[in-house]
Order: structure tokens, then sequence, then C-alpha cells
């Protein structure tokens, strides 16, 4: 006998083949997602080689080029995946922004700063690293930067995939240096720039870290173990978004907006002190305002350091796409340049229609992939709040203009990163003299045990050194895998 509609059986039988359907439905999704990323990857890669075969014409590097611009792609969409959860990471982390917030101002911030302030001219050979002298003729010196590009992306890509967010800029410097050993031998490096980059390992998280954990040591010793939190905050926030704005300014102005206008260093600090000192007066009543009526607890802070915290990840997303787009692009317009018959001994000028491509290829591997390491840099590595949040993003601001004064490479990846590590250290270490000082205020007070202060590690040691030793073995990887591709493409007859 059929059941009546209106008999709590029937809707009970109804309720179960929604939820039966709604399961179904939650499982096609669940698999059908791994595809639709690198699915969507794919047809924005075909997209670029029809750029380029728009663009560059009918000529006989037609097919290099073409497959210059996917491979181009490519690395864009690795950059998106990788490089910009640094500057999204603490954001998200801290709950100041969430996960499609975060996405859709890098999205905006990254393209903007790259068809804005990008397309810098670039050196020949990335920066320097190998003698284009060296490499004899334009045939091989596009093969080498084919490799080199390949080889950067496909290294980039797999720390992405282990969950290690490393320098892009690393890579690219390593896969051009694998094929310039690889096509004229080891004479060919600039051992001296390698020098440099190999130190910019440690200098960069170091630095980074350092001044990220000063940061947080000011807030905490000016206003968090204050009496009054609240009175010290409507005193130091204002100052400390002064800090920040004058930073970001000197940082924008001296890295971010090369294409515009050449700035030198002191140019840039005179006009972030003066930047500086217009926000920290602005900041005065809208700091005493925003502070009415909360309670005098650490929560309440949170409150205040919230928009500094989502602008700070703007502006870094703005400053990484100007400059390190031409990790992703730069190659490939040197390809361009020297299959167009241009001399590839000269400066490189990345045209238009390549800058295009390394934009919304960032956007698209932010946008596909760039969640996983999001989550890794903002909370995995440390827990994060927005005042330790903001110390991360102020370093790496302060950390880049510091060290272009010191005349000192740097990776916006490691000095990112390191700030994660150092806001981290240093509440492990503020933890643990806080516990010294309460025994000896308590003489009695039991002593914690092994497990106990395993237990009250507050970096995770597991990431720590998987993310170390991912950046101590970019270079040699990247360089070994590119010398493997530019020996195999010219085994293959590239030489001919």
């Amino acid at each position: 006998m059929a059941q009546d509609k209106g008999d709590p059986r029937h809707l009970d039988t109804l309720d179960r083949d929604l939820a039966r359907v709604s399961g179904w439905g939650s499982a096609a999704a669940f698999v059908a997602r791994p595809l639709v990323g690198p699915g969507i990857a794919l047809v924005f890669i075909a997209l670029a080689g029809i750029a380029a075969l728009l663009f560059f014409g009918q000529t006989s590097n037609t097919l290099i080029v073409v497959v210059a611009a996917c491979l181009g792609a490519y690395m864009a969409i690795n950059i998106g995946a990788n490089d910009v959860a640094n500057n999204m990471g603490p954001a998200v982390g801290a709950g100041a922004l969430s996960m499609g917030s975060a996405i859709a101002i890098a999205v905006v911030f990254e393209s903007a700063g790259a068809l804005i302030a990008g397309g810098d001219v670039v050196s020949t050979i990335a920066k320097g690293i190998i003698a284009p002298e060296s490499l004899g003729s334009a045939r091989i010196f596009i093969w080498a930067m084919t490799a080199a590009l390949l080889s950067a992306a496909l290294w980039v890509n797999l720390a992405t995939w282990v969950g290690a967010p490393v320098s892009t800029t690393h890579s690219v410097v390593g896969g051009v240096m694998g094929a310039g050993i690889a096509a004229a031998g080891f004479a060919a490096v600039n051992w001296p720039t390698m020098g440099k980059i190999a130190a910019s390992w440690v200098i960069s998280p170091v630095l980074g870290g350092v001044i990220a954990a000063g940061f947080l040591w000011l807030i905490k010793s000016r206003i968090i173990y204050r009496t009054d939190k609240i009175a010290a905050a409507r005193t130091w926030v204002p100052i400390l978004v002064g800090i920040m704005a004058g930073a970001f300014a000197s940082y924008l102005a001296l890295k971010g907006l090369k294409k515009i206008i050449k700035i030198d260093l002191t140019s840039a600090v005179m006009i972030g002190a003066a930047v500086g000192v217009v926000i920290w007066l602005v900041m005065i009543p809208v700091i005493r305002k925003q502070s009415q009526g909360l309670e005098n607890r650490n929560k309440s802070l949170k409150v205040l350091f919230g928009i500094p915290l989502i602008v700070s990840a703007a502006l870094l997303s703005f400053a990484h796409g100007a400059n390190d787009v031409a990790n992703a692009v730069g190659p490939l317009a040197a390809i361009v340049q020297a299959s167009g018959g241009g001399d590839f001994m000269a400066a490189v000028s990345i045209p238009f229609w390549i800058m295009v491509i390394g934009a919304f290829g960032i956007s698209f591997g932010l946008f596909l992939f760039g969640p996983k390491l999001i989550h890794m840099v903002g909370s995995q590595i440390t827990k994060l709040n927005p005042m330790r949040a903001y110390c991360v993003a102020l370093s790496a601001a302060i950390t880049v203009i510091v060290a272009s004064w010191l005349g000192l490479p740097v990776s916006s990846t490691h000095i990112a990163v390191g700030g994660v590590f150092g806001v981290g250290f240093f509440r492990e270490w503020d933890a643990e003299r806080r516990i010294k000082a309460a025994r000896l205020a308590m003489p009695n007070r039991p002593a914690l045990t092994p497990q106990d202060r395993s237990r009250r590690k507050l970096v995770r040691r597991t990431h720590f050194l998987t993310i170390i030793s991912a950046w101590v073995i970019t270079v040699p990887a990247a360089a070994l895998i590119s010398a493997l591709f530019f020996l195999a493409i010219m085994s293959l007859g590239g030489a001919g």
C-alpha cells in the first residue's frame, strides 16, 4: 500500500532520499574538483600559446616562441600557487580576511602591480647569473632559457605539492645557472653573484624574523602587558600604523614603481617618513573612536589591527606583482627577443602581451591552487592573530628597505616565512621567560616535564625543517633539472 503524502513516514523517506542525493552531489564534486584546477590551467596555457602565435607572427622560430609562452604561463600559474601565499597567509591565518576575500584582493592587486608597475627592463640572463657571450649563439641561448623556464616551473610546482613555500626567484636563478653550466661549463657562471644569492638564504629569513619578533616584543611590552591595554593602544597603535604606512610607502617607491619613475633609496626613505607622519596624525582620532567601548582584554586589541593588516596584504601583493612577474616572463621575453632577431646579449624589455600572460597566470594560479600554501603560511607553522600577522607584514617591507640599503639580495618568500618563524620562536622564548619568572616567584611550583615542554612548542618543527630543506636545495635542484633538460634538447637536435 502506498504511503500517503501527508504521512510523516513519507516525509522521513523524502528526507533520506534528499540526503542521499546531496551526498552523491558532494561526492561527485569531490571527485571532480582535483580535475577542475588542472583543466582550467591547461586552457589558460593553451590560450597563452595562441596569444604568442598571434602577436609574434609566422617566422621560422614561431613554434619555439609558442612553446616558451606556454612554459611562461605555466611558471606564472606556479608563482601564483606558491609565492602569493606569503602575502595573504598571515592575514587569513589571523582571521582578518576570509580565504575568498584574500584571493580576490590578491588577484586584483597582483594584476595591477604586474600591469601598472611591472615589466621593468631585466638584464639579459637572469640578473647576471651567466655571461651571455659564453653561450655562443642565439639558438643555444634560446634553448638554455627554455630549459631554465621549464625546470623552474616544475620545481615550484613540486614545492607547492609538498607544501613548501620556496623562492621563485631562486628557482629561476637555479634554472639559468644549470642550463648555462650545461651549455658553456662552470666558468660561464658569475660565482660572486651566486655567493650573494646563497648568503640570502640565511640573511632574508633571519632579518625578517628578527624584525617581526622585535615589533611583537614592542606590542607585547607597550600594549598587551599593560594594565590599561586600551589606553596604551590609543597611544601606540597610531604610531605602529604610521610606521607601517611609511615602510610601505618607501617599499613601493623603491621596488614597486620602477617602471613609472626611478627613485633612489634616500628619496624613498624620505617619502616614507613623510607619509608615516601624516598617517600617524590621521590615525590618532580614528583609533580613539574605534577603541571606544572596547573591553580591557587582548581580544579587543585585534579589532584595531584588522584594517591595517588587510591594507598591508594588498600593498604587498601590488609590490609582488610588480617585481616577481619577471620571474615568470623574463626568460620568455628573452626568448622572444632572441627569436625575433634581436641582440640576445642586450637588456630585455618585456612586451605588454607577455606581461598580460604573467599577470593573469599568477592570478589563475592563486585562485586555483593558492589556498594550500595560504593555509600553510597562515596557520600551520604557528598560530597567528592580527597583532602577530601585522608584525610579519611590516617586517617584509622593512627588511627589503634595509637589504637595499646594505646592498644585499633578499627573497620576499624567505622574508615573509622568516617573519612567521620569528614571531613563533619569539612567543616560545617569551612563554619560557614568563614560566621562569613565575617559578622564581613560587619556588615550590612543580617543574615542567619534557612532555609538557614539547607540547608548549609554538612552532611546528616538521614544517620548519621541510621549508628550510626546500630553501637550501632550490637552486641546486632547479639547476640540475635545467641542465638535464638542456642536454636532452641538444641531443634531440636543438643545436641544429
